[in-house]
């Protein structure tokens, strides 16, 4: 796979790790009350019965570090930072540019030119083989005409 190809890979991943993150982190964080003014909202029913059917599932009163609201932002974050160095090492491993700008636009040019060329020629060969295909075509329709009009001997 080239650099750039890697660069956008490191890029998705990136975007995806920072979905996640804000992701979980919206999923898991606790309510915080709007103002001190603002009344608390009814549970549902639903919900609390939920929590104590889980609550009875799992005696356990121990949470795993994978649910620990206050270890997750460091493990995410933790990832967050390990893509963004390898991004940083693979803008690193890209090549210098050398001579400038001015180099940079002379190369351009010089491989517009050369592109026009090949497209000239692929263009040539592109009507060369459209007419040689109209000649078969031609061909084909005249043997086929010939067979269909051949008549029985008697």
């Amino acid at each position: 796979m080239d650099i750039i190809s890697q660069l956008q890979e490191q890029v998705n991943t990136i975007a995806a790790i920072a979905f996640n993150t804000f992701g979980t982190l919206q999923r898991d964080a606790p309510p915080v009350r709007l103002s001190p003014s603002y009344p608390e909202p009814p549970a549902p029913a639903a919900a609390t019965a939920t929590n104590a059917a889980a609550a009875a599932a799992n005696p356990t009163t121990e949470e795993s570090p994978s649910n620990n609201i206050s270890e997750t932002p460091k493990v995410l974050s933790a990832e967050l930072v390990k893509a963004a160095k390898q991004f940083d090492a693979l803008v690193a491993a890209l090549p210098f540019s050398e001579g400038g700008e001015e180099a940079q636009v002379k190369k351009i040019a010089e491989l517009q030119a050369e592109n026009d060329l090949v497209g000239q020629e692929l263009q040539k060969q592109l009507e060369a083989a459209e007419k040689e295909l109209k000649q078969v075509q031609e061909l084909f329709n005249e043997a086929a005409d010939n067979c269909l009009n051949l008549k029985k001997p008697d």
